[in-house]
């Protein structure tokens, strides 16, 4: 059974972009590796100091032997561009965007060839993950190197997760539905405020638990899903083609 040593040469991983996502990562591989940081936001020693992370230059955190990409996939081009430089050999780099077409290919184009990458994405958030993440599921997708399977071997030993290996093009393509349609029907009911509270069905209460795990989500994580996801504009396309042509069928009345 791999441990952080087998994955990762002195068991040290740097987190570039300490924000939600990034402390959440933080807190759960904590026990395993000596944790380094880096965000620009102000104010972030105090929550730095309760997951036992070290806050440090983005040269450092880049230089670290398994580096972690917990930024917005919209500024992932010009965080690569950064890192790239400080970006030692072997090392092993990944990212834990929503989206995994065109991470995977800035990576693969930007990092040196002396680094490994792999494209990752936890299917879950803050909200999802408040009660633990074992069983909880995570793409991974293999795009150089062999060492993503010692690593998807950690998630699942360790960590608990339920690893989905697959490639970048079927995620996003799964993801267009799964995700893009969950945000864009919670998108839609937030502005449907006030929502009924007491009297309520199971299943609106299912859909009301849906909606609050994403609600709160960074706005950049919906921008994300449904605009860099080169699949969500035709799921979208064809949602409100038949929601339409539902409400038309509604509208005529019965025949």
């Amino acid at each position: 059974m791999p441990n952080g040593s087998d994955l990762i040469p002195g068991s040290v991983v740097g987190i570039i972009g300490f924000g939600a996502f990034g402390q959440l990562i933080a807190h759960h591989i904590r026990p395993h590796f000596r944790l380094y940081a880096y965000d620009p936001a102000p104010g972030l020693q105090p929550v730095a100091e309760r997951h036992g992370v070290a806050l440090t230059s983005l040269e450092t955190a880049a230089s670290c032997p398994v580096v972690v990409l917990a930024t917005p996939v919209g500024c992932l081009d010009e965080i690569v561009d950064a890192i790239a430089p400080h970006i030692r050999p072997g090392s092993l780099v990944l990212d834990v965007g929503s989206v995994k077409l065109g991470p995977a290919d800035i990576m693969k184009r930007g990092l040196p060839e002396h680094a490994e990458i792999v494209a990752t994405h936890p299917l879950f958030g803050p909200q999802s993950a408040r009660d633990g993440i074992a069983s909880l599921k995570i793409a991974v997708c293999p795009i150089r190197g062999s060492r993503c399977y010692r690593l998807a071997a950690f998630l699942r030993h360790h960590l608990r997760l339920n690893v989905i290996m697959t490639t970048p093009g079927d995620h996003d393509r799964d993801a267009a539905i799964v995700q893009g349609l969950t945000h864009l029907i919670a998108k839609v009911l937030v502005q449907m405020q006030p929502l009924p509270k007491r009297m309520t069905t199971k299943s609106f209460d299912l859909l009301l638990e849906a909606v609050n795990m994403v609600r709160h989500d960074a706005p950049e994580v919906f921008e994300a899903i449904e605009s860099l996801n080169p699949y969500s504009s035709g799921v979208r396309k064809k949602f409100f083609e038949l929601a339409s042509a539902l409400n038309a069928e509604l509208a005529d009345g019965p025949v």
